[in-house]
């Protein structure tokens, strides 16, 4: 355990239920408005399992570049307290990758150009953008943004690459390349990712100072910075509750989206109140909290819809 501890730790655990939950809820919403029934246990799974592996490979990767930068703001990191090597670092990276590729792949090949292309965004930003351009934020959204279009493909194909390999429970006899859920779902996670990436971002304001990195919070200000979350976090909850509302979701999740989305913009009000670094900090970790409740009551409203069947009261 002691040396599976640094590798754990490149996973972020403490926001892993956010990690975990997105997945879940996209395949089973796109499972749910296709069919009308919960998904097959075993590509659930799977999707849930691929999603995640996803979402951690960029994290391992980002700490892979940022070694630097972590020495001044977070010097428990596993790459710079020793706990891993870069290269040991980099390798973890690709099985990761490798793991959700090949999930990706037996599900539906779309999954995988989705993959491909998300993974893509999210390399310049680790790699390349963060010490270029105060917008490197927006490929972070971009790519996280296609996590829910990439599993919801695999339970409800576009069609575009029919080469066989999509199986039996994943059809869309509609013909509609992506639902306007779908389009909503992929929107709320790109546009609140930004909100949440500048809260981070905005903690580690000083060592990007320090190493040369011109973020958002560096060239504008953590002040500014705190308003642009703001705004980023107020279109996000609307949209949550345009997900529901195109969804024909219940009260379950209504309760969820409404009750946390308030709670959510408090905070975010309060960040705006105390725009200092720390409190960007709390905010990003809230802020995963919150997106883990909105996927939890999705998760749990569709449960009861598939399997009791009542109508928007659930």
């Amino acid at each position: 355990m002691k040396q599976l501890k640094p590798y754990i730790k490149l996973l972020r655990p403490e926001i892993a239920a956010m990690d975990l939950a997105l997945p879940a809820s996209s395949a089973l919403l796109a499972s749910y408005l296709l069919t009308g029934a919960l998904p097959p246990i075993f590509p659930f799974v799977l999707a849930v399992i691929g999603g995640y592996c996803a979402i951690a490979s960029t994290y391992v990767f980002n700490d892979c570049c940022d070694i630097d930068i972590d020495q001044i703001n977070l010097p428990d990191r596993p790459l710079v307290a020793s706990g891993v090597t870069k290269n040991q670092a980099l390798a973890y990276a690709l099985l990761l990758f490798l793991i959700a590729a090949a999930v990706a792949l037996y599900l539906n090949p779309e999954s995988l150009v989705v993959l491909i292309v998300a993974t893509f965004a999210i390399s310049i930003y680790s790699a390349t953008a963060k010490r270029a351009t105060f917008l490197s934020f927006l490929p972070v959204g971009f790519a996280y943004g296609l996590v829910p279009i990439g599993v919801w493909l695999a339970f409800d194909p576009a069609g575009v690459l029919n080469i066989g390999a999509v199986h039996s429970y994943a059809s869309d006899p509609a013909g509609v390349v992506l639902p306007l859920p779908a389009i909503l779902f992929g929107a709320m996670i790109c546009i609140t990712d930004w909100g949440f990436t500048l809260s981070g971002v905005a903690r580690d304001v000083e060592g990007d100072r320090l190493r040369g990195a011109p973020t958002f919070p560096v060239t504008f200000g953590v002040p500014a910075t705190s308003r642009f979350v703001m705004v980023c976090w107020t279109c996000g909850v609307a949209l949550s509750l345009a997900i529901g509302y195109t969804a024909h979701l219940g009260l379950i999740y209504f309760a969820g989206a409404v009750f946390g989305g308030c709670w959510m913009l408090l905070q975010a009000v309060d960040f705006v109140r105390n725009p200092v670094p720390g409190r960007g900090g709390r905010l990003f970790l809230q802020a995963s909290s919150y997106r883990a409740v909105i996927f939890v009551s999705m998760i749990a409203n569709i449960v009861v819809l598939s399997t009791v069947g009542c109508g928007f009261w659930f």
